[in-house]
């Protein structure tokens, strides 16, 4: 689906979901303490037909001159997330109005796991030296 956000003299300017859904991913990634994005189940399956997901573990839905926007995110072991939360909503909300000109009504954040890579890291880092 796309949304007609912008109508003049020389036509109609379309923006597709899928562009929208790759902005809010990218400017979710930029937030400090977002390991990635977690696709679920229905990503998984696409990807298992050979399909690649432009946007993994963004859902979007795009109106006339509104758009709300659902991620799966995974945080970092450490972080507090309802900090991160707010961060990456407010940095979608902004990346996706002003690169779109559609009004951001909601963005949803969904904690889909949380990485503990670096926590693991650091405990091998210290067995050795014992």
């Amino acid at each position: 689906m796309e949304a007609e956000n912008n109508i003049n003299e020389y036509g109609a300017v379309k923006i597709a979901d899928d562009v929208v859904a790759i902005i809010a991913e990218i400017a979710a990634k930029e937030v400090k303490g977002i390991v990635g994005m977690s696709g679920g189940i229905a990503d998984s399956i696409t990807e298992m037909l050979g399909k690649k997901s432009p946007s993994k573990g963004v859902k979007v839905e795009v109106g006339e001159e509104e758009t709300a926007i659902d991620l799966y995110v995974i945080v970092e072991y450490g972080v507090r997330i309802p900090d991160v939360a707010w961060q990456v909503q407010e940095n979608v909300k902004k990346a996706v109005e002003t690169m779109t000109g559609l009004k951001v009504v909601e963005v949803n954040i969904h904690i889909q796991g949380v990485n503990l890579e670096k926590e693991n890291k650091q405990e091998d880092a210290t067995s050795r030296y014992k």
